[in-house]
């Protein structure tokens, strides 16, 4: 089976460097797969469009341009806050703060700087602006359920022969 635009279970194995670099940011290499529903929005858009088509078992190294990933750096979400609203934290450059935005989601910012006034953060995702590579390799594919395809989550059972509503696939 290959996948297709929607209603496809895919599990992939994934390696994730920055596009002309070698550092790996993120991998779930030797680990379970990551599983996620085509066309319901749960990986980035420039990833999932160049899967459709491959079948268990590819593997393909997939560039994705920052628009298509996180985003372009956008200088609007670089912002000075009061120092007040970061009592009791030891502060330093570069730090990831995990806090509460404005509409109640939880919200992630890096520090920039910071003085006696006040903390310059980041609101941009630390991978914005950055071209992505995956190396990928296409761990299983199915067709959703009914259940799957209504709810936009991978279903588990305790299940796993084959023909039962796993597939035959693990669950995590």
């Amino acid at each position: 089976m290959k996948i297709e635009e929607k209603n496809c279970v895919v599990g992939i194995e994934y390696e994730l460097t920055e596009a002309g670099g070698s550092e790996i940011i993120d991998s779930n290499k030797g680990g379970a797969p990551l599983e996620f529903i085509t066309g319901k929005g749960h990986i980035i858009p420039g990833l999932e469009s160049q899967l459709i088509g491959m079948g268990k078992g590819e593997s393909s190294s997939v560039t994705v341009k920052a628009s298509d990933a996180y985003g372009d750096l956008n200088p609007e979400a670089i912002q000075l806050l009061p120092k007040e609203q970061f009592e009791g934290i030891d502060l330093n450059e570069g730090m990831v703060l995990h806090g509460q935005g404005e509409d109640g989601q939880m919200v992630q910012v890096t520090v920039k700087s910071f003085d006696d006034n006040g903390v310059t953060v980041d609101f941009n995702h630390p991978l914005a602006g950055k071209d992505l590579l995956f190396n990928v390799t296409i761990a299983d594919v199915r067709e959703a359920t009914v259940d799957e395809a209504l709810s936009g989550q991978v279903a588990c059972c305790d299940d796993h022969s084959e023909g039962s509503c796993c597939g035959g696939g693990h669950c995590h």
